[in-house]
């Protein structure tokens, strides 16, 4: 396959993430879209997205890998990382390196973890509209030095698009509450990632790969992905999903 110039790169990002007035519009999806976005358009290896309960806790919902899913979790529970400080003070986290003293001294349990999965410095974006902030975009890189301003910037715009998208949908539902938006997005990531480890075990593939594939066949397929993922847990399914065409 071709790939497009960066520019049209860029416009494809800004145009998925502002179409959001679809039918049943699918929040973990496009957490993940945007996530996956993110990596593809700026110089980081990984990214993670949190959302914020109405109560102010963070809960993590995107992750474009499984040692970023266990770091986020990690952070979460200890209440310290990128993500919190970027939620607290509704401001970026510029890319901070990982392995020193520092670091070591702001986030004493998460930098650890992170220089242990691999990474060599993270920078954190808020998903803000104005003093609302609604959660965190972490990105993360396994690579010496710092992370250019404009990548930040960018990584920012994205973030910020993704907001205006999520609040829209928000505003214009008159039939469930941001808290019920929150909850049904919890629970379909639940499903997503218990279908992720049965599609790996029926392709006998590791989960990253699996979870590749189900996003490839909901696309193809135009169906959601949450969707999909009951449907492979429910057994109804067409056995096509597990089809490895590429063996």
């Amino acid at each position: 396959m071709i790939e497009l110039p960066r520019e049209e790169r860029l416009a494809a990002a800004f145009v998925d993430l502002a179409d959001t007035l679809v039918r049943e519009f699918d929040v973990i999806g496009f957490l993940y879209t945007l996530a996956e976005h993110c990596v593809q358009l700026l110089d980081v290896t990984a990214a993670g997205v949190l959302l914020a309960t109405p109560g102010g806790r963070l809960v993590d919902v995107a992750a474009t890998d499984a040692r970023t899913r266990r770091l986020e979790t990690h952070s979460i529970e200890g209440e310290e990382g990128p993500c919190w400080d970027s939620f607290r003070s509704k401001k970026q986290v510029t890319d901070v390196p990982l392995a020193t003293p520092e670091a070591r001294a702001r986030w004493p349990r998460f930098a650890p973890r992170a220089v242990e999965a691999g990474f060599a410095s993270v920078a954190a974006c808020p998903l803000r509209l104005h003093d609302q902030v609604i959660g965190s975009l972490d990105l993360f890189r396994d690579r010496p030095g710092p992370l250019d301003a404009s990548q930040l910037r960018l990584g920012q715009a994205l973030a910020d698009t993704a907001t205006i998208g999520v609040l829209q949908v928000r505003a214009v539902s008159e039939q469930l509450t941001v808290s019920a938006q929150l909850q049904s997005a919890l629970d379909s990531r639940v499903v997503v990632e218990q279908a992720k480890g049965y599609l790996a075990h029926r392709l006998d593939t590791d989960v990253e790969e699996a979870f590749v594939h189900l996003r490839q066949y909901a696309r193809s397929h135009h169906t959601r992905l949450t969707e999909l993922a009951r449907q492979v847990m429910q057994g109804t399914v067409d056995p096509a999903l597990f089809d490895r065409h590429d063996r």
